[in-house]
């Protein structure tokens, strides 16, 4: 017998293991990823206060695919926009578990050329 195999449970173990070590300051916040079969989301995240500074999502931005690498690129342009807008330069990236590949990497090299450091 075959055991099947959660890939989000398994994601899930990944983002809780690395949420031990790093974690959003008011200097620092933490940029957070979702990524999902339709959609990708960005928060940026002050874990001290336990705030919410400013998000993006392929949603709010009433993107037509929010599926792709493009929708990445674009939530990641403004989220790197809100985030100088709001005052913040250097950020903690969290992929939140998932590989760095494709849409996650589209993101935070969108969100670099907008101006954050990581």
């Amino acid at each position: 017998m075959i055991k099947k195999i959660d890939r989000n449970k398994v994601r899930l173990r990944k983002h809780a293991r690395v949420r031990k070590k790093i974690s959003g300051t008011n200097e620092r916040p933490r940029l957070n990823v979702f990524r999902s079969n339709k959609h990708i989301e960005a928060q940026l995240i002050d874990d001290v206060k336990g705030v919410t500074l400013a998000s993006a999502s392929s949603v709010g931005l009433k993107l037509e695919n929010g599926g792709n690498i493009a929708a990445a690129e674009a939530v990641g342009k403004a989220i790197g926009e809100a985030a100088l807008k709001a005052g913040y330069k250097t950020v903690v990236f969290d992929r939140s578990g998932y590989i760095y590949h494709g849409r996650v990497k589209a993101l935070a090299e969108a969100a670099r050329k907008a101006g954050l450091q990581f």
